[in-house]
């Protein structure tokens, strides 16, 4: 896949142990798309990305993160 990864399950963790369920109802997404970036078989749009980091209230770069 693309050289994204992502803290997704991390923050997800840290806040309240959130479940993917919830992560997707605020994100606008579905359960099996949360599942998917969290497996970094899934690179999300630029809006969803924006969406989940808000979710966390944290920066783009603070949940996704582009290795060389």
């Amino acid at each position: 896949m693309a050289n994204i990864e992502n803290r997704i399950r991390r923050l997800r963790f840290d806040n309240n142990e959130m479940t993917q369920e919830e992560l997707a109802q605020k994100a606008g997404c579905t359960r099996q798309t949360i599942i998917a970036l969290e497996q970094d078989k899934y690179v999300p749009s630029i809006e969803l990305a924006f969406k989940i980091a808000r979710v966390f209230g944290v920066t783009l770069e603070e949940v996704f993160q582009y290795k060389l």
